[in-house]
């Protein structure tokens, strides 16, 4: 018998949607990263085109987009356009915590975004003409503007685009709550894990799913994380993951995790076993509140944002793919 279940019904047009688009989704998020200049804005603005893509697609009817390409980069840089020229309020008055500074930083690395005297328009279209080769009609399609603003644009933002200096080395001591999740990970103990996480805490795996309460990211993102491993090289888990990405991958070693300081903030490298040595497969954040974990948030389906963080960090990385379902036509 049939169920109406809009969840069900959601995923399964989500899933479809992604599967015409992932090709585009490694352009995507190079144009994301140029216009933020951070791996980490880049990977969450490419998730927001992703998803305001897929609510307008559904209210476009029967037409589809002639250029899918152009488009999403339209909407990428309205999202981004629109965020620079919101204007911001920073608390003066709230003292800062050491184990959230990084996470007050609003948008992440706001400041650092812009580190050339281009407005978002100007930034944007520099980087369709001079990285994308898109012709000046398609700048104003995607800008929203005309060929002769796009002309003026180029005019005066071409060759000011530079690129952010290599971050400092910094160093500091880790939070304490991150250090007892790096324990609790390492020796594979999931109560453990679960008891670091507030009642309230909300953990997602980027782009695939989303968790509410410890119970619930015991039962799959903790699980999954812990133990995901051995569906690696698992013939019976090709329906959880592509074995493209598989090569290599030793499945008696579990992965460890290690805290890294990148760009002002904390952040854990799963470090998984192959048969060449061990390599980065998943990067994941916490944000914390006293000793315990508000929000935890897991990049493994990000191949992009993750070899991007491994050059920066400058550690062997193997990637997963976009996706966290393999297509019938291939399973």
């Amino acid at each position: 018998m049939t169920t109406n279940n809009p969840a069900s019904a959601a995923q399964g047009s989500w899933r479809r949607f992604l599967e015409t688009y992932e090709p585009l989704r490694t352009q995507l998020y190079r144009y994301c990263r140029y216009l933020t200049r951070s791996p980490w804005d880049a990977e969450d603005l490419a998730q927001d085109a992703l998803a305001r893509a897929f609510v307008t697609l559904a209210r476009m009817g029967a037409q589809e987009p002639a250029n899918p390409r152009a488009w999403l980069f339209r909407i990428a840089s309205n999202l981004w356009i629109d965020e620079k020229r919101r204007p911001r309020e920073v608390p003066t008055d709230v003292p800062e915590p050491a184990t959230r500074a990084a996470e007050l930083r609003a948008p992440r690395e706001a400041a650092g975004t812009l580190l050339v005297s281009l407005s978002p328009q100007e930034r944007a279209a520099v980087v369709l003409k001079d990285v994308f080769d898109f012709s000046l009609d398609e700048i104003a399609k995607s800008l929203g503007t005309t060929a002769g603003a796009v002309k003026a644009a180029l005019h005066r933002g071409r060759g000011k685009l530079a690129e952010d200096p290599a971050p400092e080395p910094a160093t500091a001591p880790v939070p304490g709550a991150l250090d007892a999740f790096c324990a609790a990970f390492n020796a594979g103990d999931i109560d453990r894990l679960t008891a670091l996480l507030l009642d309230t805490a909300v953990v997602e795996v980027v782009g695939a799913t989303t968790q509410y309460g410890p119970e619930a990211a015991r039962r799959t993102v903790l699980f999954g994380m812990l133990f995901g491993f051995q569906r690696l090289v698992d013939p019976k888990a090709r329906a959880f993951f592509d074995a493209r990405f598989a090569d290599g991958a030793v499945p008696e070693a579990p992965p460890r995790v290690e805290a890294r300081l990148h760009r002002g903030r904390w952040l854990l490298l799963h470090f998984y076993q192959h048969q060449d040595g061990e390599a980065v497969r998943a990067v994941t954040t916490l944000t914390l509140d006293g000793d315990h974990v508000a929000r935890l948030e897991n990049y493994f389906y990000s191949p992009d944002f993750l070899v991007d963080i491994a050059g920066e960090l400058q550690v062997p990385v193997r990637v997963n793919g976009h996706r966290w379902w393999i297509p019938e036509a291939q399973s």
